[in-house]
């Protein structure tokens, strides 16, 4: 098995432990961290729907809390059609603290499409504007 099928398997596996009693849309992710640790995360929906967080900032928060600080790439796997994207807010936290990594998004089929996160948040804002 390739290191991106072990992500991709690790993502599915935390995609299960989704809280998603509004939208039903479970999501899990699965970072990589250049020190060979995953770390897995799933959204945590919330009736007050801004404080739901979603699978890749579980795992990145997961990560930093834990001490790690560079990674490899990240997957996100959810049961869709269309193979999803992070929104904006995962984006930007993707850039923050993983910096231009690969995105790996997969669905249940089976189907993969690979990008960085540069080319997903093009003119990202960082430190180097404060």
């Amino acid at each position: 098995m390739s290191e991106e099928s072990k992500w991709i398997e690790a993502a599915k596996a935390a995609r299960e432990f989704a809280h998603a009693p509004f939208s039903n849309f479970k999501v899990g992710a699965a970072l990589h961290a250049k020190s060979g640790k995953i770390f897995t995360g799933c959204n945590v929906e919330n009736a007050s729907y801004g404080l739901t967080i979603c699978a890749e900032r579980t795992a990145i928060v997961k990560a930093i809390s834990e001490g790690e600080k560079e990674f490899d790439a990240i997957t996100v796997v959810t049961d869709t059609e269309k193979l999803t994207p992070p929104c904006g807010a995962c984006r930007q936290f993707i850039w923050e603290f993983c910096g231009d990594i690969p995105v790996i998004m997969a669905n249940l089929k089976g189907e993969v499409r690979r990008d960085r996160s540069g080319a997903l948040l093009p003119y990202a804002f960082d430190s180097s504007f404060l």
